[in-house]
């Protein structure tokens, strides 16, 4: 059964900096493609971050040179390092495989908000 925790979520002023984690009980973890994505309030979820298996990564380009996305396969967790964030950056972000199908379990998420 697959199950997705998402924690590290917080309130945090703008230009500062968040560290997610993902804690992800799915089958041959460590041979899977993982990403990180978003969803803002009104709007669809979108993909962030993502990382292959032997830890190629990709940006959405609004988060290049200030997300990074990692991963530790022995814990079977996704990491997003946030810096810089910014107002727009506000949204529940969650993990999973990337890329996902449509009737693909999600996690709770956690909520990232950034404000003043």
């Amino acid at each position: 059964q697959v199950q997705l925790v998402e924690s590290g979520g917080g309130l945090v002023q703008p230009g500062g900096s968040l560290r997610l984690s993902c804690a992800a009980s799915i089958s041959v973890f460590s041979i899977r493609p993982m990403g990180w994505y978003r969803q803002a309030p009104g709007k669809e979820r979108e993909l962030v971050a993502s990382i292959s298996s032997r830890g190629n990564t990709n940006y959405e380009d609004s988060v290049k040179g200030r997300f990074a996305i990692s991963r530790d396969n022995a814990k079977s967790t996704v990491y997003l390092q946030m810096n810089s964030l910014k107002p727009e950056d506000t949204a529940v972000y969650y993990c999973n495989k990337y890329p996902v199908n449509g009737g693909d379990y999600w996690g709770q998420g956690t909520q990232v908000t950034v404000s003043s």
